[in-house]
């Protein structure tokens, strides 16, 4: 019996970070975990952070990430439909990873079906929060001239100096982050926020770095927390009836 198509969902693998483990082995555990579901694959979101640093000059990207790129690429020249959220570590995209390896990208929330179902899916940076300074340090991150300012740096400046910032950000208080209560969550209470005004069966969201299935008690509304790739890999699938979580083995 032919087995159905499903879609799949996953987030923060931080390629290219030197922390918790080898980046290279991380990418190679990606790698793995792409090939291991392409068969099965009618469409495979990846919902933010996926590097742990992108900044893209006209002419010039960061280098490394050859494993993961030529596996995308072989993927979607073959048909499978790769679609790329942008999260606060990867914001910085121009059309390379488009043009070049062919996913669809997305720079904000998207709202849309999936197999008869409703589904909001965003990496999740500044949804909810309450936290002024976070916002004005993602207006920031996000303005389009002092993007432009930055990008007239060399770029053996530039990279240098964002992998500096990155290593010493906030990443380790996030991948050590528990789910603090729904009053408390700040995707939680975006998505409440949402359900104001659509129809949603299903949230998916990264940036937490918190692997969970979470019932928000709105008619059987779930929110997937998409976890991290540092020690504990997870995924989540969809199949038209029921969406899982997945552990990945590394081994």
């Amino acid at each position: 019996m032919k087995e159905e198509k499903k879609i799949y969902f996953a987030s923060d693998f931080h390629l290219g970070l030197e922390a918790v483990m080898d980046p290279m082995a991380r990418e190679k555990h990606v790698v793995k975990w792409l090939r291991s579901i392409a068969d099965t694959a009618s469409a495979i979101y990846l919902v933010g952070d996926i590097f742990d640093f992108w900044w893209e000059y006209k002419s010039v990207v960061p280098k490394g990430f050859t494993r993961f790129m030529g596996t995308i690429s072989e993927l979607t020249d073959s048909g499978l439909e790769i679609h790329f959220f942008t999260g606060n570590h990867d914001m910085w995209i121009g059309d390379y990873l488009s043009k070049e390896c062919g996913m669809i990208l997305h720079t904000k929330p998207l709202y849309t079906e999936l197999l008869g179902k409703k589904f909001y899916i965003a990496h999740g940076e500044g949804l909810g929060t309450r936290d002024k300074s976070y916002k004005v340090l993602l207006w920031l991150f996000r303005n389009r001239i002092l993007r432009k300012m930055y990008s007239s740096l060399h770029p053996r400046i530039g990279l240098a100096i964002a992998h500096r910032w990155t290593s010493h950000s906030r990443l380790a208080k996030e991948y050590a982050g528990k789910f603090s209560g729904e009053n408390n969550e700040p995707l939680v209470r975006h998505a409440r926020h949402v359900l104001e005004s659509h129809q949603v069966d299903y949230f998916i969201f990264g940036h937490r770095h918190i692997a969970l299935e979470y019932d928000i008690g709105n008619k059987g509304v779930r929110i997937f927390f998409l976890g991290n790739w540092f020690n504990a890999p997870c995924y989540v699938s969809w199949d038209g009836g029921k969406a899982v979580m997945h552990d990945f083995n590394y081994h």
